[in-house]
């Protein structure tokens, strides 16, 4: 007959294993506590109140008054302005990123390396400085102009044009198209590089059917971190487009400036869904990604 004490040490150590993974848990959720208050408060709340507003009237009555707001011609043509704009963006910031990033996987660069260090270092700069850098080269008197006077071609009218904008969208979150393709790509096993140039697939063959396939996670990112905050800004096009160009951002900032939160917060929630459409769109192509289908 087996000793009971040599029966139960089984038991004892899943119930110390199960103890400690317990206690493991207790510990990552209490240090997750600072965060969950800051979504909560800067997150989650300010949704609330823009969802509350958008639906009611100033004295707190339903409507959908608000959203119907978008039908208007001024409004309707700022929307079609901002997702064209964004979308020849994302594209342009697409067609950019890849291939440096393809570059910088094939050369084996470091995340703390220097040419990465030197995408990376625009975005710890301000914002606004960094567009009001691009009104100064853009302007008719400015460093551009300047240059191309001196070389005989003569000053254009750059600024305050749909061109400038995207530029500016371009510089500013080209950054965030190239991360999310790099950290993709890095993690792509050489061996199945091989393995396909082996079998006798050429370099175009590789890239259609390894390459590509296995980075569209990163792609997919990509795609979502430029055209989402490209399709809500109101900073770049007020700077560089000017009062000529306006675009769904500006028209929800100007209300909300002369105090109309219900229009505002109606216009934002529209622009929300169609924020929601088109992460839905993009993550149809993105079975394989961990966690970014938000469907």
């Amino acid at each position: 007959m087996k000793d009971v004490t040599q029966v139960n040490k089984p038991a004892k150590r899943l119930n110390g294993e199960a103890g400690h993974h317990s206690l493991k848990i207790k510990k990552t959720t209490w240090l997750s506590m600072p965060y969950l208050l800051w979504m909560a408060g800067f997150i989650i709340l300010p949704l609330i109140l823009i969802v509350y507003y958008g639906i009611t009237t100033e004295d707190g009555a339903a409507t959908i008054k608000n959203l119907l707001l978008i039908s208007d011609p001024i409004n309707r043509r700022a929307l079609l302005l901002a997702l064209e704009l964004s979308l020849i963006s994302t594209i342009i910031c697409l067609l950019l990123a890849y291939p440096l990033a393809l570059i910088l996987n094939k050369i084996k660069m470091k995340s703390n390396s220097f040419i990465v260090m030197i995408i990376i270092l625009p975005m710890w700069m301000n914002f606004l400085l960094r567009t009001i850098a691009w009104q100064n080269i853009l302007e008719r008197t400015g460093v551009l102009n300047k240059l191309l006077s001196f070389l005989g071609i003569g000053p254009l009218n750059i600024i305050n044009t749909p061109g400038a904008i995207i530029l500016g969208m371009v510089y500013n979150f080209l950054p965030f198209m190239v991360l999310p393709i790099y950290n993709v790509l890095i993690k792509i096993d050489r061996d199945i590089i091989n393995a396909a140039r082996d079998l006798g697939a050429n370099s175009m063959q590789t890239f259609i059917k390894i390459i590509l396939p296995l980075s569209l996670p990163g792609i997919i990112s990509g795609i979502t971190m430029v055209f989402v905050p490209a399709l809500t800004t109101f900073v770049i096009s007020t700077i560089l487009g000017g009062s000529k160009i306006v675009l769904i951002g500006n028209v929800i900032e100007q209300q909300f400036r002369l105090g109309n939160r219900n229009e505002g917060s109606g216009l934002s929630l529209v622009l929300m869904i169609f924020i929601l459409i088109s992460m839905a769109i993009v993550s149809k192509y993105d079975k394989e990604s961990e966690g970014s289908s938000i469907w």
